[in-house]
């Protein structure tokens, strides 16, 4: 017989395979829609719009697998993840503006790139979650 325990642990398990998939699923289809117009089809107007709205919905897919990953949390480890989004959210907030400002302006010769804020917000969080583990062991 189970415990509960290792239940929890099970659906865990299976509940991050999950969330995997999809944000796998959903790099896959932001690649296409990126790549697929220069390197397998010509720039058709059609296919790229097929591929963008494909990766609006495996997105939304990828959403819906964090909501509930998050449900299956304990209460330490949901507390990491929030802290860790709402650390990453003033960040994104406060540099990405700050950026676009300095594009704005002229202060940087180059444009702003919104893959650059995506990088920041990507190791925000996870220097976020590495910290609040740390802390909670």
């Amino acid at each position: 017989m189970t415990t509960t325990n290792e239940t929890r642990k099970r659906l865990l398990l299976k509940d991050t395979r999950n969330l995997a998939l999809w944000t796998g699923g959903w790099v896959m289809t932001m690649a296409i829609a990126n790549f697929g117009p220069t390197f397998l089809w010509d720039h058709h107007t059609g296919l790229t719009i097929t591929a963008i709205l494909v990766n609006l919905g495996v997105g939304a897919g990828m959403i819906l697998a964090n909501i509930r990953h998050l449900k299956v949390l304990d209460e330490m480890q949901r507390k990491v993840a929030m802290d860790a989004m709402g650390i990453s959210l003033g960040v994104a907030v406060v540099a990405g503006l700050a950026y676009s400002n300095l594009d704005i302006t002229n202060i940087i010769s180059y444009d702003a790139e919104i893959s650059h804020l995506v990088i920041l917000i990507g190791l925000t969080y996870l220097a976020s979650t590495i910290m609040g583990n740390l802390r909670y062991k």
